[in-house]
């Protein structure tokens, strides 16, 4: 049995990526992996590895003090914040510098997004030291149910059960492409939109006067439902037919792996990453007018939309609970191997 420390602060904000990611992986390697893996948390007492999980101040003091190997996950790079979060200037170089040198500090670096590996080598991290593991995702908490089932949870949203409807999810952020995805929804104007999540991160998010101002009027067929409790999440997929994608910047976005797993196809941006992670003939975009394009082809030719679904379904089946597990157990195995 490895027991495993999984060192994590700070990772219920609500509506961020990087908390959803950890406790899919904690309910993945208890449901999954429990006859090899034994987690505690916080505490590396009786255990072998510290497996780290965010920047907080009091993980890095933990790993720093502790006497055995460290993995720390990574789920973005300093980079990756711009559109995310806006610092002042004298705060942001220090806050970059300090959660770098929380990278270099660990044995070894597991990271969501195989594009992190060259930038981080580029940091001067020994590219043997990285290795890319993707998010999961729990069928059993997103899974395609009956609509008919869900009247309440629609009505609480405000969704109208008989429109062709289009769900946005992630934070308000400008490299979410929340901007773009409004100006989508007023040249479909028959369509119905909803965006999932809000301003976890407050005023200091990237653009955020502007974004405060386009969440604040929407179109008339747009619909911001702020952050929603991720009980509900899995209905709200239900209640739609599409989820689309406008991001610029993404890291592995977990509302994808949620969409696809719920039964939803995906119009998603034409990123290197989706093209790199998602082996399947997805639907993507660059521009506005194409994503409009792609939602009409969508809503009115069914062989279209299957296509799509079973695009989905095809990425679905690649990262299946199964497969990830097996995936965590090697590593884990090999990483003592290494380093005791």
């Amino acid at each position: 049995m490895i027991d495993v420390n999984m060192i994590a602060y700070g990772q219920d904000v609500k509506g961020q990526g990087v908390g959803s990611a950890y406790n899919e992986l904690v309910q993945l390697l208890e449901n999954f992996a429990g006859d090899e893996i034994r987690l505690h948390f916080n505490s590396d007492k009786g255990c072998r590895i510290n497996h780290v999980h965010t920047i907080h101040p009091l993980c890095y003091t933990q790993m720093k003090t502790s006497s055995l190997p460290s993995v720390m996950h990574v789920h973005f790079l300093p980079e990756t914040l711009e559109g995310s979060i806006s610092l002042p200037g004298i705060i942001q170089p220090g806050f970059f510098k300090y959660v770098l040198s929380m990278y270099r500090s660990a044995q070894e670096l597991v990271v969501v997004n195989p594009i992190f590996i060259d930038p981080l080598v580029d940091y001067g991290i020994d590219r043997d030291r990285i290795t890319y593991l993707p998010n999961v995702v729990a069928s059993k908490d997103f899974r395609p149910l009956d609509r008919r089932d869900l009247r309440d949870i629609g009505e609480k949203y405000g969704v109208e059960p008989d429109r062709f409807t289009v769900i946005g999810v992630g934070q308000v952020q400008t490299r979410k492409g929340v901007l773009e995805f409004l100006n989508i929804a007023r040249a479909l104007p028959d369509v119905q939109f909803l965006w999932a999540g809000g301003f976890s991160f407050g005023v200091v998010t990237d653009g955020y006067k502007e974004l405060k101002e386009a969440v604040d009027n929407p179109p008339a067929n747009a619909k911001f439902l702020g952050i929603v409790d991720r009980s509900d999440m899995n209905a709200l997929y239900n209640l739609s037919d599409l989820l689309l994608m406008t991001s610029y910047n993404e890291l592995f976005p977990m509302a994808i792996l949620e969409a696809i797993n719920a039964g939803l196809p995906i119009l998603v941006r034409d990123l290197d990453l989706y093209q790199k992670i998602y082996f399947s003939d997805y639907p993507r975009a660059k521009e506005d007018e194409e994503f409009v394009d792609w939602i009409r082809r969508l809503r009115d030719n069914p062989e279209v939309y299957r296509k799509a679904k079973e695009a989905a379904q095809k990425i679905r089946q690649d990262y299946s609970e199964e497969s990830i597990a097996r995936l965590w157990k090697d590593y884990y195995r090999c990483f003592l191997d290494r380093w005791s």
